[in-house]
Formats: C-alpha cells, sequence, structure tokens
C-alpha cells in the first residue's frame, strides 16, 4: 500500500465541492493510506467558516493526521535554510518534511510551493 500526503489545496477544493478534488481522493480510498500534516489542519481551520465546521472535521477524521515531530520540524528548517527560493514559506517547509519522514508522496495542486528534490510528488488538479 503507498503512502499519500494530501497538501491544503487539494482538502479545500474537496471542501468547496470541486468534483475532481472529490474524485482524486475517492481514488485513493482502495490502495493508498492518506494522511494530510497537522499544518494542514491549521490552514484549513485558519480559513474556515463556523457553518463549514462540521463537514471539515468528518473529513479530518476521515485522514491519518501526521504530527509535527522534532524529525519532521529539524528537516524543515534544513529546507528553509537550504533551499535558494524566496517565496518558501515555512508552512510547506513542514508539508514536505512530513512527506520525506513518512516516505509519502506528496500530492500537490501547487507544485511550485515544494522545490524539494528528495521527495516524491505528483501535480493534482482539482479546480
Amino acid at each position: 500500500m503507498k503512502s499519500i500526503l494530501v497538501d491544503t489545496d487539494i482538502l479545500i477544493n474537496f471542501l468547496r465541492g470541486k468534483a475532481k478534488a472529490r474524485d482524486f481522493l475517492l481514488s485513493l480510498a482502495e490502495d493508498s493510506t492518506v494522511y494530510c500534516s497537522v499544518i494542514t489542519v491549521a490552514e484549513i481551520f485558519a480559513g474556515m467558516r463556523e457553518h463549514e465546521r462540521q463537514q471539515t472535521v468528518d473529513l479530518l477524521d476521515s485522514m491519518n493526521i501526521a504530527t509535527v515531530t522534532r524529525e519532521i520540524a529539524e528537516k524543515a528548517g534544513m529546507y528553509k535554510s537550504h533551499t535558494r527560493s524566496q517565496g518558501l514559506e515555512l508552512d510547506d517547509c513542514f508539508i514536505a518534511a512530513t512527506a520525506y519522514i513518512l516516505q509519502a508522496t506528496l500530492a500537490t495542486g501547487n507544485a511550485k510551493h515544494y522545490p524539494m528534490d528528495d521527495i516524491n510528488k505528483i501535480r493534482v488538479v482539482t479546480e
């Protein structure tokens, strides 16, 4: 079984009712262990409206939530310090580091946010 770490953008598009996001997540159900980072949880809750709470909680409850360990934090810090991209955000470094430590493929619609070459990525169009 393969491990997939789903990026924030895919889950947001799912919550917005985008069919491509729904279809992608459903396609993972049979042969993948699906994760999201606690960083993703924070990003989603930061933009969530109160009437969206139950649907959001239900979605997150269906996933494996990867916590930030010291190993992930150290790897995220190394990504931030060694990557030359000026726009590289620390939250994206945490998500990439989580994929690295879990040995999971990072599924994202924003591949440019992840210039790291030591993680597997798949670009997913969900809009």
